[in-house]
């Protein structure tokens, strides 16, 4: 019997030793793991928030541009009429005619024209300028003359007036430049 108790005893003590490492690892394994864990879903957590806060801004940009710009396809239609009062009065001064009847309707066309000029400004809608030198973000070069009064890369016509809506361009200017 007493081989028979060692034998018990030396499973027993083996498996004592067992369940009294288990424990040691079993305390600081779990807490660690846990801790770990919540280290990772806090910065999950924070990359979610950090990615909704982004999302919601942008989203509030988009929807600031979509209003502030919501006319521009109007305006855009609009700059034609513009064009056409322009060019009326411009071929009205041509004419060199002076008959009072032309006058009144000269008058007329440019009594409207500042009107629309007014609302255009009042929607923030500017015309683009062309003085100087060639600019690629509002200027559309058509086509390069040589001129002796300008220097290379400036505009020496202006062929249809370009605007701007805001700071955005809603249609560039087309001009000749100088070679």
């Amino acid at each position: 019997m007493s081989q028979e108790n060692e034998n018990l005893e030396e499973p027993q003590a083996e498996e004592l030793e067992a369940q009294t490492e288990g424990e040691e690892t079993a305390e600081v394994d779990p807490l660690e793991a846990a801790l770990a864990e919540a280290a990772d879903y806090k910065d999950k957590y924070l990359r979610a928030h950090a990615d909704f806060e982004n999302s919601k801004k942008r989203l509030e940009k988009d929807k600031m541009n979509a209003v502030s710009y919501a006319n521009e396809s109007f305006a855009k239609d609009i700059l034609t009429v513009m064009d056409s009062f322009e060019n009326a009065l411009a071929s009205m001064e041509e004419s060199g005619e002076s008959s009072e009847v032309l006058e009144k309707m000269k008058e007329g066309v440019n009594l409207t024209h500042e009107q629309l000029k007014k609302i255009l400004e009042k929607n923030h809608i500017k015309e683009v300028s062309c003085e100087g030198e060639f600019d690629p973000e509002v200027h559309q070069a058509i086509m390069q003359v040589e001129s002796d009064a300008h220097e290379t890369g400036d505009i020496v016509q202006v062929m249809q007036k370009g605007y701007t809506i805001k700071d955005r361009v809603l249609r560039p200017a087309m001009v000749s430049t100088c070679k």
